[in-house]
């Protein structure tokens, strides 16, 4: 009796079954990759081509988040701190040091410093930076005590299930907007802030979820537009 099919089918069948061990190793490569640290950067800490020391500044002078990234409680994105802001103090203040002359070159050219962005919200993900400072989401929850770190680095993974976490627990992670007492900073942009005494984050949280009627929305959409 003949073969059905001819010997060729063979290799086919050899070559789809090879095609499909090769595609599944990526998209189990690829799925892996994703998800781990490397993927979301956390620990990630360029080399900037200016040493701004955030220890320094923030944790020692005493300078506000705002100060730099001036657009956080206006604008969906956060901004790099423009030539301007630098001059501002350094037109005076170690105005001769070596390590500040890009900051110089570019005041003298009009041409802008080319900082090296730590933290990308994937295309695919939208995040407005004013909607969460405006309901008391702190800089410290997305990008650590800042004002401890020489070099900044990627210190969350801000990945999907990082979100969600928050998105489903406001109340672990919110603060008051305004400060308790003219002068002071407020607890969004205080680094250092914890809840008053006799109350937990947890307590103060609950509170400033229902006055504000905080319910971050859960859906795909929310964040996938």
């Amino acid at each position: 009796m003949a073969n059905i099919f001819p010997k060729a089918t063979n290799l086919i069948l050899i070559k789809g079954l090879v095609a499909l061990l090769i595609v599944g190793g990526l998209v189990t490569v690829a799925v892996w990759y994703y998800f781990t640290p490397k993927y979301s950067r956390v620990g990630y800490q360029p080399i900037q081509p200016v040493a701004f020391d955030h220890k320094l500044h923030v944790g020692q002078l005493g300078l506000d988040c705002r100060y730099c990234h001036s657009n956080v409680e206006v604008s969906s994105h956060s901004n790099f701190p423009s030539t301007q802001t630098c001059m501002n103090c350094h037109g005076q203040i170690q105005a001769t040091n070596p390590k500040l002359k890009p900051v110089r070159d570019s005041w003298a050219t009009g041409q802008p410093i080319s900082w090296v962005k730590i933290h990308n919200v994937p295309d695919y993900a939208y995040f407005n930076h004013s909607v969460h400072v405006s309901r008391g989401v702190s800089c410290v929850s997305c990008h650590g005590q800042v004002n401890e770190m020489n070099v900044v680095w990627h210190n969350q993974s801000q990945s999907m299930a990082w979100c969600l976490n928050c998105h489903r627990n406001p109340q672990e992670y919110v603060r008051p907007v305004a400060a308790d007492k003219p002068g002071a900073t407020s607890p969004v942009f205080d680094l250092n802030w914890t809840p008053p005494a006799g109350k937990t984050q947890a307590e103060l949280g609950k509170k400033l979820v229902h006055d504000w009627k905080i319910d971050p929305p859960q859906n795909c959409a929310a964040c996938h537009r």
